[in-house]
This record gives structure tokens, sequence and C-alpha cells, in this order.
């Protein structure tokens, strides 16, 4: 058994049972795949894929049982691999970071310039995608970390630590009728066509969970997942903006007015997370330690200690240290300055 076999495999199945796919990703060739993943189950005396003529078409109970220890030895292969780039000293490597397009655009540059400042060896990759997408890419460790907002039982697993609090707010054309309102309700915003984040409404979530318990129907006439898009639409006058205050920018976005929704619309919370089995490299650290409140190497190391128990670990930080975050309050009043209504 090689561990060349073991990716292949892997890759395989993350590229929905494409071989050619997964050729692809490995940049090698569609004969080279099926010849290794043969030769694996023939040393393994079991048949992996469920097969419908030459296609792929599932795994088999043995074959998801296989899959998940591949999954284990190839990460601990990457584990070893970190372990002897620290040992030796060496500065460099990738900080792989899975986040949402709002993230990424107006929260993360400041602090990863600062971490680039410090850590110039260190190359960091930007995945963006909805909370689906990063928590795949964390759990099967294509990202180092995933920064995301809310409380998706797809993270459940994750060691995390809370970074800040932000606001909503309502985006609108100058001329909306909203905008010559003293403070906007669920009913008044519901009267038109909404504008948000791609699954902001999905079953649980926290807008939806705001407009059920008043028993309104909100009209959400479209979606996406980066805010700019989500404020062309605006602009084009299809309907209200709903978004989290800092992807307002007083500069950019002084043609539409920004509403307070804090008194609609529950406060969130933005957080870290990694899966438990991932080695930490000391960047790792010094990228956490910039990111979270308070954190230090000890109070981190002894969340993923925690996070073995029965429940998934949260930050050992103090609510003082978390308040005293510079980040901490993305509220209304400090994140659209200059146009928007109170």
């Amino acid at each position: 058994m090689k561990l060349q076999q073991l990716r292949y495999l892997v890759a395989v199945v993350d590229n929905g049972m494409n071989i050619t796919a997964a050729a692809q990703a490995l940049f090698t060739s569609q004969p080279g795949v099926s010849k290794q993943v043969k030769m694996l189950e023939d040393e393994l005396s079991l048949q992996l894929f469920v097969r419908k003529g030459k296609s792929l078409t599932d795994l088999t109970d043995e074959g998801r049982e296989i899959v998940s220890r591949a999954r284990l030895i190839l990460n601990e292969v990457n584990n070893i691999k970190s372990l002897s780039s620290e040992l030796s000293g060496r500065q460099q490597g990738q900080l792989a970071i899975a986040t949402t397009h709002t993230q990424a655009r107006y929260v993360l540059p400041e602090m990863l310039e600062s971490f680039h400042r410090d850590y110039p060896g260190i190359a960091v990759n930007l995945h963006q995608g909805t909370s689906d997408q990063i928590a795949r890419q964390v759990q099967d460790q294509e990202a180092d970390f995933a920064i995301a907002s809310g409380n998706n039982e797809a993270f459940g697993d994750l060691v995390s630590f809370p970074i800040y609090r932000w606001e909503r707010i309502v985006l609108v054309r100058p001329d909306h009728p909203l905008t010559k309102l003293r403070r906007i309700s669920l009913d008044e915003l519901a009267r038109y066509p909404i504008i948000s984040y791609t699954h902001s409404f999905d079953t649980g979530s926290d807008l939806q969970l705001s407009f059920a318990q008043k028993n309104i129907q909100p009209n959400v006439v479209f979606s996406a997942e980066d805010p700019d898009v989500i404020k062309t639409y605006v602009r084009k006058g299809m309907g209200v903006g709903i978004l989290a205050c800092m992807a307002y920018d007083r500069e950019r976005d002084s043609d539409l007015v920004a509403i307070n929704a804090a008194r609609i619309f529950p406060t969130s919370t933005t957080w870290v997370g990694f899966h438990r089995d991932r080695f930490l490299r000391d960047y790792m650290y010094a990228f956490l330690k910039l990111m979270v409140p308070g954190a230090e190497r000890d109070s981190i190391d002894q969340a993923i200690e925690d996070s073995s128990g029965p429940q998934p670990a949260t930050s050992p930080m103090s609510l003082e240290a978390l308040n005293a975050h510079p980040m901490m309050e993305r509220t209304f009043s400090n994140c659209c300055a200059g146009n928007f209504n109170l």
C-alpha cells in the first residue's frame, strides 16, 4: 500500500466519484488514477466503489471505512511535514483560510496585512464561499481555519474562538420610502422586495427566525454570496438589502443609505475555528493570537485538549478580554459613518 494510492482514493471521492476530475486535481492522468485505485482494491481484497459500467457511483460500506482512515493517515502525513518545517526553523509555508466574501473583503485585509509583515514567508490563500462550503473545506482539511458567523451545525466539531460581534443594516437608495421613517419594523421591511446573502433565510437562520416569530413572510427576490453584488442590485432598485454593517463602505457606498437594523435583528458573532487534529505551526498560533482577543498559546492548547471531550470546545477567553478587542463591536454607529439613518 502506498500513500499515493490513498491520495488518489480520497481525491476520487472528493471529486464526486469522477476519476477524470480527480486526475485533473492531482495533475496526473486518468488511467494512472484508475490503475492505482484498482491496485489498492486488489491488495486489500475489497471492493471500495459501487460501479455502474465503467462509472463509479458511490462508496461501498467498506470503502467508506477505508476512506475515513485514509483521511486520517494523509492528515498525519501533512502534520509530520509541518512538524519537520517547524523543527528545522523554516518560517515558510501556507495559511489557508476559508471564509465568507464579507469577511475577506471588509474585515480581514488589515489583519492579514499585519500578519504578512511579521511572516513574509507565509503564503496566505483565501477560499471564499458559503457556510456549508467553508465547513466542508475545514473538515476535509483543505483549509487551516474557518472564519464565519452563526451556529451552523456543520461546524460543531471544530475548536472555535469568538472574534467580534456585529449588527445588520438595511441598505436602500436615497429615494426609498424607508428613509422617511424614524424607525423601521419587520412589518415595514416586509412590504418591499428583499435582497440578502445566500442562505440568509434558510430554516433556523437569524433572519428567518426573526420574521417567523412575528408571523411575517418576507419577499426575498434575490440573494448572493458577495455583499458588493447585493449592493449592485440595490442600486438597480430591485429591492432593499440586508447586510452585515461592516459591508457598508462610507466612501464607495455614499450613494446608498444604511438604516440601523439592530432593533429588529439579533447581534451576530464572528468566530475562527480549526479542525482539532490540525497541527498548529508557530505562525498559525500567531495568526490566532492576532485574530482572537486575549489568546495565548497555552489557552489555545487547552481548548484543543478540551475538544476531545463530549462537547465541542469554545474559547476560554474571558468576556472582558473579548469585549476589549478593538474589532469587538462592529455596531451600526462605528460601521456606518456619514450617510445613514438612526
